[in-house]
């Protein structure tokens, strides 16, 4: 069975998007489990030790601290059993689903265009490339905090860098991809691929320098922050293999069974 590298006209945006989003939508389900295990207990840690802290302030404080959270908007009536079971569940169900399709569209444009890989191996460099885009360059400059870190006040600052970040990440990984295959006509495949890398990293790392940093920290125990922070990343990694396994082997399948009926059709044809 032959694995080309140029299209089927089957192998359409959307028999990639439903791929994707079923994908996307398992991988949300053990991001879940892997945050539920090694993430959430050390939000409840940090939740214990805002709770030890606000049993030493005066009533006023506590007033004054509940109206600048109510002014934020950070104030909720959901219960904290319910925020680590349904609640993480939604959050990593929704964003798997749309990682997922997102993903598998990327893939569908890029099979055939990325010089001789084949489908599998396309699907499993944008899933690749999507890993370090979208979650591992804005994690190096603005890590994953729990929620007793940070000043309410800056909430609006902070989230419009990450998402700055974010963009800059994402269109400058999109160009260094166009880029590589523009060198290829002067280089071979490693060198195109090796500059490109290097001119994503220079962006990347200079926008990272130009953003505002977040020092918040105060006096939160480095050992619980860690650990939060490595829970969280290993979500996100969880998240991003599994949407690379399974859309490398989906629509490797899809690719292998096309491609197939085509071969078939065409051996059909010359008899």
């Amino acid at each position: 069975m032959s694995d080309t590298t140029s299209p089927s006209p089957a192998l359409t945006p959307a028999a990639f998007l439903v791929r994707g989003l079923l994908v996307g939508l398992v991988a949300g389900f053990l991001a879940f489990l892997a945050g539920f295990a090694f993430g959430e207990p050390y939000v409840d840690d940090a939740i214990g030790l805002e709770e030890a802290a606000a049993a030493h302030l005066t009533e006023e404080e506590v007033a004054a601290e509940e109206a600048a959270a109510e002014e934020a908007g950070e104030t909720t009536e959901v219960s904290r059993d319910a925020q680590k079971t349904w609640g993480l569940a939604t959050g990593t169900l929704a964003v798997g689903t749309a990682l997922g399709g997102f993903t598998a569209l990327a893939a569908a444009a890029c099979v055939g265009r990325l010089g001789s890989l084949s489908a599998r191996g396309t699907t499993a460099l944008v899933a690749l490339l999507g890993f370090v885009a979208v979650s591992a360059v804005p994690f190096w400059k603005y890590p994953a905090t729990p929620p007793a870190v940070g000043n309410p006040d800056s909430i609006g600052s902070r989230t419009t860098a990450y998402f700055a970040l974010l963009l800059i990440s994402v269109l400058a990984v999109i160009a260094a991809v166009v880029l590589a295959n523009r060198l290829r006509a002067r280089f071979d495949g490693f060198t195109s691929v090796v500059l490109a890398a290097a001119a994503y990293l220079v962006v990347v790392v200079a926008a990272g320098y130009l953003l505002p940093a977040v020092d918040e920290l105060g006096a939160f125990p480095a050992d619980t922050l860690w650990d939060f922070r490595r829970g969280s990343l290993l979500t996100l990694m969880t998240l991003w293999a599994a949407i690379g396994v399974g859309l490398t082997y989906a629509i490797g399948a899809l690719h292998d069974r096309v491609t197939a009926d085509a071969e078939r059709k065409a051996l059909a044809a010359s008899l």
